[in-house]
């Protein structure tokens, strides 16, 4: 099909099509039993709130949030705006009230649309501080309040429109025109409101994803917050234009369930749940010797085959034979966890440790990884079945120009490219220069077309005797091991590195009981000398092959995690490493100051001899 130049297009081109099949468009589960909506169901719902939306004054041009998990009312909100011309400001639902109201406030929304009685609290809470937020409408039906209207009066307000009218006004829509402002994450500073137009995100799913080969057969999982422009184009857009049935998620914690129940073919994640599974399954293997060495057989199996796959072979012989054994004995497993249906993932928001890639791939279910930013609405460069290379975040997509900077920044220039920061004209001329080309802040390399990032700009550690240390894969190293939770590695303008290590307390407890350690809450457990020692035996261990200057010297045990509620992750669960070093700066002083002293009082040693 000939691409969409806005989102409506798409929508419009998607329902025409598939409506007289009268398939599933969404897939909600609900009372312990899946319920489907039609094309038509759809388009019949999108119209009444928009329509119904207009009776309520909201005019084209306004902004109207959306703070809801992943559901079906998410994405009859979002096309009802857009039919009508408004901006939707998405918000991630796990964010407190004080971080809303400022999103809120800088976008000038009028309205919003909340999902449940919780997210509905936060907005009470903080309303009377916004006196342009005139109108609050209510997914569940418990959700009410003084001014609250629900999901179901507002689509009901909405009924008796004239679909051919209303079809044909919201086709109006220009490919220029402001489609959503998505605000960034916010690692240093507040966040920025990104303005992505009808344009930008509709060429993004016309040159980013039809390499994918997805039609009406396909299905996804959808569980990734829509508020992240990933899932929005990836997840959302893209897999409605194609055809492909979105089925919501009840939440993170039931995943594995939905995957089970849903068995989709395709899944759209983070980093951090590919690690979770593989983890998951390492410690099934190390459950008993014996599983122990099929798993790891059946890896190194893998494994081989899979490089034999990158290189363009595929496995014969005795391999093959293997290979066969170890899909039944192990791998057959990990894909009846995810439906026995799937075709591939595909990887986004973070860099994807490449031992996890190969390890996915070898268990028959390939990881495509691709990078881009908010700002790109987001694909920059994708890997894809036809042509991938692991390492690598894939070739650049067409229609995109990348070009680096002397000191390797990407630059990104294309129809993807945001309009620029809400409300914030000196940051958006930072970001975009003078010839139109984006600074993405990341480092990279092309290689043979494919590119490399080799760490964000602001991230990199520049050490005081000049060495550069990229400290994303190092901490993706430590996250693999058992004992480690989570890491963030520091030192920048310091004599050397040092790392703040939360450990895996379920792991961490039983090693320390079995060495007959005594402690009464996690404070008192890294507090002690043993455990002290054990971890930063795991840490070196497990960084040994660096280069000297790139492994940390001493290490920081944390007695808790880093979560979005306290302000240390993003909530696209990125650390906010400048917020965590304020945040521990007493004790990260008294390391450096404690090695300085050591240092001095060796010098003073060396002299008396």
């Amino acid at each position: 099909m000939a691409a969409p130049g806005t989102l409506t297009q798409l929508f419009f081109h998607t329902v025409d099509r598939l409506a007289p099949a009268q398939r599933a468009a969404l897939r909600f589960k609900q009372g312990g039993t899946w319920h489907d909506i039609t094309h038509t169901e759809l388009l019949d719902r999108v119209m009444r709130f928009a329509i119904a939306l207009r009776k309520l004054g909201v005019q084209r041009g306004d902004r109207v949030a959306i703070l809801s998990e992943n559901r079906p009312e998410w994405a009859i909100t979002d096309f009802g705006c857009l039919a009508d011309g408004v901006t939707d400001v998405p918000i991630y639902p796990t964010l407190p009230a004080n971080q809303i109201r400022y999103i809120l406030a800088d976008s000038g929304a009028v309205a919003i649309a909340v999902s449940s009685a919780a997210q509905l609290a936060k907005i009470l809470e903080i309303r009377a501080e916004l006196p342009g937020l005139k109108h609050i409408i209510a997914f569940d039906a418990n959700a009410t309040g003084p001014g609250v209207i629900s999901f179901a009066d507002h689509l009901a307000s909405g009924t008796g429109g004239d679909t051919a009218r209303f079809r044909a006004e919201a086709l109006t829509a220009k490919p220029d025109d402001l489609a959503t402002i998505i605000y960034t994450s916010g690692t240093t500073g507040d966040p920025k409101g990104v303005m992505l137009t009808h344009g930008n995100i509709a060429s993004n799913c016309a040159d980013a994803m039809p390499s994918f080969g997805l039609s009406d057969n396909d299905s996804t999982l959808s569980f990734l917050p829509l508020s992240h422009i990933f899932e929005r184009m990836g997840g959302h857009y893209s897999v409605i234009a194609a055809g492909c049935t979105i089925n919501y998620a009840e939440s993170i914690d039931t995943l594995v369930v939905n995957l089970g129940e849903v068995r989709p073919t395709l899944v759209m994640s983070v980093p951090r749940v590919y690690e979770k599974i593989y983890a998951r399954a390492l410690e099934n293997a190390l459950a008993s010797p014996v599983r122990k060495r099929i798993f790891f057989w059946a890896k190194r199996v893998g494994e081989r085959c899979a490089d034999l796959h990158f290189e363009g072979r595929e496995p014969a012989g005795l391999l093959a034979i293997q290979y066969a054994i170890a899909k039944k004995l192990v791998f057959s497993k990990l894909q009846a966890r995810v439906g026995n249906r799937l075709k591939f993932f595909i990887s986004g928001g973070a860099p994807l440790p490449t031992d996890i890639a190969r390890f996915f791939f070898a268990a028959g279910l390939p990881i495509y990884e691709g990078y881009g930013l908010t700002e790109t609405s987001p694909v920059i460069t994708v890997n894809t079945p036809a042509k991938h290379r692991l390492g690598t975040v894939g070739q650049i997509i067409p229609n995109v120009q990348v070009k680096f900077a002397e000191d390797g920044e990407i630059c990104v220039k294309g129809p993807n490219v945001m309009k620029g920061y809400y409300n914030k004209p000196e940051a958006t001329r930072e970001a975009i220069d003078a010839e139109g080309w984006f600074h993405t802040g990341d480092i990279g390399e092309l290689d043979n077309g494919y590119l490399k990032i080799t760490d964000r700009k602001k991230d990199l550690i520049v050490t005081a005797g000049g060495k550069k240390i990229a400290p994303q894969p190092i901490e993706g190293l430590l996250k693999k091991n058992k004992f480690v939770s989570n890491a963030v590695m520091l030192g920048d303008k310091r004599k050397f590195g040092i790392m703040l290590v939360v450990p895996q307390y379920e792991h961490l407890e039983p090693w320390a009981k079995q060495k007959n350690l005594v402690w009464k809450d996690h404070r008192e457990l890294i507090g002690l000398p043993d455990v002290h020692a054990k971890m930063e035996s795991e840490v070196l261990g497990e960084l040994e092959e660096l280069a000297k200057y790139e492994r940390p010297k001493k290490i920081l045990l944390l007695e808790h995690d880093f979560t979005i509620e306290s302000g240390d992750l993003t909530p696209t669960l990125k650390v906010k490493r400048r917020v965590v070093e304020k945040k521990y700066q007493r004790q990260i002083d008294a390391i450096y100051d404690e090695v300085e002293k050591e240092g001095k009082e060796g010098a003073v040693g060396a002299a008396a001899h």
